[in-house]
């Protein structure tokens, strides 16, 4: 039975969740027992406000842009749903003549689209899910579209700053990355190194506990080798008591706005060693950056949103789409569909075969894991010094 396809972003945006938008809507123009194609307006939110566009003729020169623009071309939210919002949610679909669902976020989106599964049950409604996050931090998936883009951004950026640091080394430069609980993204600064640079010098990482006298020991050791040190930390760190080095800005529910960590690391340098430091705090430019986008990472946000209206048209709901990587040296990957249940709100961190053992670095089989998602190699820098 033909029905219409509903376009839901959830949470913070990438620099590709449009490019699963594009593929989802020239997927669901395939589709024989697809109707019209709708977005909604700000999320959920904008959803239960009825604020809904048609995006069935839309023109293709335009929907072409999707695959170079970055945030949400149609809004996102971070609304929190009550029990009464999921409720009327059926609703609303049957009165626009919506059949097939497909949501589009992280762990909490994830988590939305499980519970409007669990209203539509009994519907002839089918909920699909579409993985997007820069943080990396969805279960069961060996990688989240967003996050090849974030982690070139961030390799690239690091491998920038460490040739002005190794050019002029006066100060430690302290750059902190986002990824709340979870230190993919600033895991992924080790792969400067491709660009030729020597750094960066120190990785602190969510996943182990931050120790204030071993991290001034090991910067005192290479003011004393190099001068010019760049260290890399998570804007997640916490102490070993579990509490956030630095107080949160301000939390609610599952979105906090971190302190600024980078800056408490410079004048901790500045305060206990008596040495220059600064700090560098990327924040949304390594999620909006089209510029540094990753291909690959395009690609399969594309190949997920295909997959999820291609799933949810032959029947399937309460599945999301995960890339699964093949086994051998080349880089290639499959989908899969899992149950979102396994998805729900469920953390994904950091193993432990990715750090080194002292906790201040990442080892060799992170490197090789992560080099795949980030593209073509970064550009690459030259040194005359000798």
């Amino acid at each position: 039975m033909k029905g219409n396809l509903l376009l839901i972003h959830g949470g913070g945006p990438t620099a590709v969740i449009n490019a699963s938008l594009y593929g989802a809507i020239r997927q669901a123009k395939r589709e024989e027992n697809v109707g019209r194609i709708l977005a909604a307006i700000g999320g959920t939110g904008g959803l239960l406000r009825g604020e809904v566009r048609d995006l069935t003729d839309v023109p293709q020169e335009e929907l072409e842009l999707l695959l170079t623009t970055p945030g949400s071309a149609i809004g996102t939210s971070r609304d929190a749903l009550e029990a009464e919002d999921y409720a009327r949610m059926p609703g609303i679909f049957r009165q626009l003549g919506v059949r097939y669902v497909l949501m589009n976020g992280g762990n909490g989106t994830m988590d939305t689209c499980g519970k409007i599964c669990a209203a539509c049950a009994g519907e002839d409604i089918f909920v699909m899910g579409i993985p997007k996050t820069m943080d990396n931090d969805i279960a069961v998936t060996d990688h989240a579209p967003g996050y090849g883009s974030a982690a070139r951004y961030i390799a690239q950026s690091v491998a920038e700053v460490t040739a002005d640091v190794a050019g002029l080394p006066i100060h430690v430069v302290v750059i902190e990355a986002s990824g709340r609980n979870a230190g993919w993204i600033t895991a992924a600064s080790a792969l400067a190194r491709q660009a030729g640079v020597d750094g960066p010098d120190l990785i602190y990482l969510p996943e182990r506990p931050f120790k204030e006298e071993e991290f001034l020991k090991d910067v005192q050791a290479l003011i004393e080798k190099k001068r010019g040190v760049v260290v890399v930390c998570s804007e997640g760190l916490t102490d070993e008591a579990g509490k956030p080095i630095v107080p949160p800005v301000f939390q609610t529910g599952r979105s906090t706005y971190f302190g600024d960590v980078s800056a408490h690391l410079a004048q901790l340098v500045i305060r206990r060693l008596g040495y220059k430091a600064r700090s560098e705090k990327p924040g949304l430019i390594g999620r909006a950056s089209i510029a540094l986008v990753s291909p690959v990472d395009r690609q399969e946000a594309v190949l997920a949103g295909e997959e999820a209206v291609r799933a949810a048209a032959a029947g399937e709901s309460g599945k999301m789409v995960a890339l699964m990587r093949e086994p051998g040296d080349r880089y290639a990957v499959r989908t899969e569909l899992v149950d979102v249940r396994e998805v729900m709100l469920h953390e994904r961190k950091m193993p432990d075969e990715f750090i080194n053992e002292r906790g201040n670095g990442v080892t060799e089989a992170f490197v090789r894991w992560c080099e795949p998602l980030i593209g073509e190699p970064l550009t690459r820098l030259i040194s005359l010094r000798g």
